[in-house]
């Protein structure tokens, strides 16, 4: 079995296991005692502390442990807009931000804030200047990942630090994805991670705050963790996390490059293997063991449970895999295909040998699931009318936009096939079809119980 889906979960470290082993018999005890045990207790929080802001880039006063990332981001979050109400209560954030981030801001409109979210480009990135227009006199924070959980792509935080330094508002950084890799560059003012992304144990998160930003934390007051982590502090675990962070980083440079051709490898061989590919996410500024593609006509859950019956733990963003039956928020914003969509995410270690057969697994599980959904095999021809209506109402991705490759070539050059769906996903997917197979995408307008898609044919 091949775990291809590191993105999501890294595998326990090795030297995370070993130090998690070797703290459970002396960092057990009250950190805040001053009894012995309390004693060797907190040495070694204060010696993980200490690792961790190195690691970071901040000062160990400046660094608290939380029980997870995602408490790290909405303590970030929170802390961050209270310290800054008198400032105002605008936020701005990415619209590819993790659901941390967008479910704080969420909270944060709800409870009377505005939210601005600022755009990105086909490749997933945001640029400094959409952030710069998005900044006002009462914005009190902005927000943006350091590399995107869904594609890869790596954000200019630096340039954007600067648009916000200049306009004196606070960057917070979600840094989870990259921190094995390395430092985060910039002049970031807020910074937060999560240990099993990088191979340490499940729920250690850690949050930075630069001394200077104006901070209030949320919640009954706690004497832990200079008050913005309330709770005893789970110290093996935080050892654990924070030894395999100093590991992955020791190997991160042989890594970064191994890993890098394997994806490489990936990213231009899945689209000439199976057709009606989409590879997406910036195929240069990227995290070097993420790659996402999409397969115009295929079930996305389907596609996953396939492959996993083959060897393969992948992960998706297609909607088809969401019990909400909505297209992930990430290939929405980034205007992508997502049906059928495959994000492989190489742990540390994954050898060429397993590439190769992923590879070589792919194109039959596609061509398999295309087979059992009813998917053209090849283009259709013919010209029997200007124009056509495909009733997809109650059909679910990917069925819309297969229905729709099927009677494109009934039409002639010119005419119209006009696809009437209820399913959210068929707003982004169908005009995703069309820029790849070159038709044009006329536009959408309501019907009844749905939308009309309306597409014309070019070719």
């Amino acid at each position: 079995m091949s775990y291809f889906d590191a993105a999501s979960s890294a595998p326990l470290h090795p030297v995370a296991r070993q130090a998690l082993h070797a703290s459970l018999d002396e960092g057990w005890a009250d950190p805040a005692r001053l009894y012995r045990e309390g004693r060797r207790a907190r040495l070694l929080l204060d010696a993980a502390r200490e690792a961790a802001a190195d690691a970071v880039g901040c000062r160990p006063d400046e660094l608290v442990f939380t029980s997870s990332g995602t408490r790290a981001v909405h303590a970030g979050i929170a802390g961050a807009l209270a310290g800054r109400r008198r400032a105002g209560g605008h936020l701005v954030v990415s619209a590819v931000e993790h659901s941390s981030v967008l479910h704080s801001a969420e909270v944060h409109e709800a409870a009377g804030g505005t939210v601005t979210e600022v755009g990105v480009d086909r490749g997933g990135a945001v640029s400094p200047e959409g952030y710069a227009e998005a900044l006002r006199e009462d914005t009190a924070l902005a927000c943006l990942q350091s590399a995107n959980h869904e594609v890869g792509t790596e954000q200019p935080v630096a340039e954007v630090a600067e648009v916000c330094r200049a306009a004196g508002v606070p960057l917070l950084v979600d840094a989870a994805q990259s921190l094995a890799w390395g430092r985060v560059d910039g002049g970031w003012s807020l910074l937060t991670g999560s240990a099993h992304k990088w191979g340490g144990p499940a729920g250690v998160g850690l949050l930075a705050v630069r001394k200077g930003v104006r901070f209030a934390a949320q919640g009954p007051a706690d004497e832990r963790e200079s008050g913005r982590a309330a709770g005893f502090e789970n110290i093996p675990a935080i050892v654990a996390a924070v030894a395999s962070l100093r590991a992955v980083r020791a190997e991160a440079d042989a890594e970064r490059a191994r890993l890098r051709e394997l994806t490489e490898r990936i990213r231009e061989r899945v689209p000439a293997l199976v057709p009606d590919v989409e590879v997406v996410g910036d195929p240069v500024r990227r995290l070097p063991h993420v790659v996402t593609f999409s397969c115009l006509y295929v079930d996305g859950e389907t596609l996953l449970h396939e492959l996993d019956a083959v060897g393969f733990s992948v992960s998706s963003g297609s909607s088809c895999t969401s019990s909400t039956l909505t297209p992930s928020h990430v290939l929405r914003a980034m205007g992508v295909l997502s049906e059928g969509n495959v994000r492989v995410s190489l742990p540390a270690g994954t050898e060429a040998a397993e590439v190769e057969r992923f590879l070589g697994a792919l194109p039959g599980v596609v061509a398999g699931v295309r087979e059992k959904l009813g998917a053209p095999a090849g283009p259709t021809a013919g010209a029997e009318g200007a124009s056509l209506v495909v009733d997809a109402l109650g059909k679910r991705c990917p069925l819309p936009v297969i229905e729709l490759a099927k009677v494109i070539g009934d039409v002639p050059v010119g005419g119209t096939v006009t696809v009437l769906a209820d399913d959210e996903a068929a707003r982004l997917d169908i005009p995703a079809w069309c820029e790849m197979r070159g038709q044009e995408y006329v536009g959408e307008r309501p019907a009844d119980h749905g939308r009309a898609h309306v597409v014309r044919r070019s070719s």
